[in-house]
């Protein structure tokens, strides 16, 4: 805890951004005026015990990995990712600060978010939020390209759904007592076990 404080406090320092990028393997990055930095290739920052990310960045080529840490933030995160962006098994309640553009994936599941605010307005990939404390989905990206995974939830409506979802869509073990809301668009299977449906209006 001791040397990520210090980090943080000498975050915009060009010589610590090159020392905590040496330290944690991010090779290829441009250091910006903001004192963010850019990097072409993969950041893999998960499994560190950070409550907050180390480095501010701008853009990331490939994946971001920040998973499985104790993230109750995501400032600082990629403005825009070229792969998938992992920040799930966290302790997160807001997506607030999460990249505007991302071409792969977006997993969120296993932290506690309580919405879905924040989140990119489209994903090129699927976008896995299962397993938090949701009770709307809105906020959720408008389109989603792969699956749209929101099972395991508190939710007592769809309203906010995504309006067009590439593949499968899951609603299961939620609070739903009717399909309102639900996404103008499923490309695979619609799945809505364990619930207290009434109806399938």
């Amino acid at each position: 805890i001791y040397r990520y404080r210090r980090y943080k406090k000498t975050l915009y320092n060009k010589m610590s951004i090159e020392e905590i990028c040496k330290k944690f393997g991010i090779e290829n990055y441009t250091i910006n005026s903001d004192g963010s930095i850019d990097v072409d290739e993969s950041v893999d920052l998960s499994n560190r015990k950070f409550t907050e990310l180390p480095l501010k960045f701008g853009s990331v080529g490939g994946d971001f990995n920040c998973y499985d840490n104790e993230l109750t933030t995501l400032e600082g995160s990629p403005k825009s990712v070229g792969g998938y962006f992992d920040c799930s098994i966290n302790n997160l309640t807001s997506l607030e600060g999460s990249p505007e553009s991302i071409g792969g994936n977006f997993y969120c599941y296993d932290n506690k978010l309580t919405s879905l605010e924040g989140s990119p307005e489209s994903i090129g990939g699927s976008f896995d939020c299962y397993n938090n404390q949701l009770t709307t989905l809105e906020g959720s990206p408008e389109s989603v390209g792969g699956v749209f995974h929101c099972s395991d939830n508190n939710l007592t409506s769809l309203s906010g759904s995504p309006k067009s979802i590439g593949g499968h869509f899951y609603c299961n073990g939620n609070n739903l007592t009717s399909l309102e809301g639900s996404p103008k668009s499923v490309g695979r299977g619609f799945h809505c076990s364990i619930n207290k449906l009434t109806s399938l209006e």
